[in-house]
């Protein structure tokens, strides 16, 4: 199994959960303080922001603090060991976790996105791309375990291309770095996965080309999840609960609302990014329906994980939904706003 499962297993006597003393807003509301690590900052996760944005974590009492880890493997590390409170993943990261046995594992209890967010990204344009003009070629791709790479080898295999044996997929740049890779001297590189901004950017630079939407080629699949350990859920549903009412918050605006409203709510996330970039960044996403319309994380979606896993060699058995997910705070949440 992956070295970091080693890493955060060992965490998990390092830390104990953060605390929760309270805070108060200019309003003198008693606010609690909870820290949420993200798996990247990414306009793909526009609902979140749009919850922070319009005050809906302040609404239900909660001080939030976002923390990007930049990749599944150090998000889940930091809730393992107690620096946050709770991860935004990918959720074969509690699978993993849960099959190593540890005392505490994550439980998943929101998912956010049920498509894929990345792009496939060409150093040179290609009218009409095919998924068979990828044979022969080089690479850079994610982490081995991960949602971003497993997702890309679905969509090989589903085109008849086999990841190993056809191309080239480098694996070995850490997440967030292979856009820079892809533009650096010397690269070797025909094609690079990547999310947003990063792939607009590539694109406004003249150094890549968007050629296709893994989102569109994958499928309905289920990409992010909100997952804590059993002990935090334990010790604090009310608190989840209201964390899930705020995130249901922001699932309902972007269901409601143009993306050139989406994208001026959310600006203030991305300060480095031009409101125009913003909104075709949006518009993008919004079209290929990424976003549910409530947190429900069901047990089809579950399973279709695991298979994406098992067929990548990455799955170490087959883990009962009942023990990973909870669907409680999500049916609660969507209850109450609908």
């Amino acid at each position: 199994m992956k070295k970091w499962f080693c890493l955060m297993l060992s965490a998990l006597t390092a830390l104990s959960l953060g605390g929760c003393g309270g805070q108060e807003s200019p309003s003198g509301t008693s606010l609690t303080p909870v820290t949420l690590n993200e798996v990247a900052h990414s306009i793909f996760y526009a609902p979140q922001y749009v919850a922070i944005e319009n005050g809906y974590f302040k609404d239900e009492g909660i001080d939030l603090t976002l923390v990007t880890g930049f990749g599944a493997d150090k998000t889940a590390t930091a809730v393992i060991s107690g620096e946050a409170d709770i991860g935004f993943m990918g959720s074969e990261s509690s699978i993993y976790i849960y099959n190593q046995n540890p005392d505490d594992y994550l439980v998943n209890f929101a998912q956010l996105t049920q498509r894929a967010g990345n792009f496939l990204v060409s150093r040179t344009p290609i009218d009409n791309f095919q998924w068979e003009d990828l044979k022969g070629a080089y690479v850079y791709g994610g982490r081995a375990g991960g949602m971003p790479e497993m997702v890309f080898e679905f969509i090989l295999k589903k085109n008849g291309i086999d990841p190993a044996a056809d191309l080239t997929i480098d694996q070995s740049i850490d997440f967030g770095s292979t856009a820079a890779a892809f533009t650096g001297n010397g690269s070797p590189a025909d094609y690079t996965v990547e999310f947003e901004p990063a792939a607009t950017a590539l694109e406004q630079e003249g150094k890549g080309y968007v050629v296709a939407s893994l989102g569109e080629a994958s499928g309905y699949v289920p990409y992010t999840a909100y997952s804590t350990k059993q002990s935090y859920l334990a010790a604090h549903p009310d608190l989840l609960q209201a964390f899930t009412n705020a995130l249901q918050k922001g699932m309902d605006y972007v269901q409601t609302h143009t993306p050139e409203e989406i994208a001026k709510v959310i600006q203030p996330q991305f300060a480095e990014t031009d409101l125009d970039t913003i909104t075709a960044i949006v518009t993008r996403y919004y079209e290929q329906d990424t976003w549910k319309s409530d947190l429900i994380f069901e047990q089809s979606s579950f399973d279709l994980l695991q298979n994406i896993l098992k067929e990548a060699g990455e799955l170490p058995a087959w883990t009962p939904y009942e023990d990973l997910v909870t669907t409680t705070f999500a049916a609660e949440a969507s209850e109450s706003a609908h």
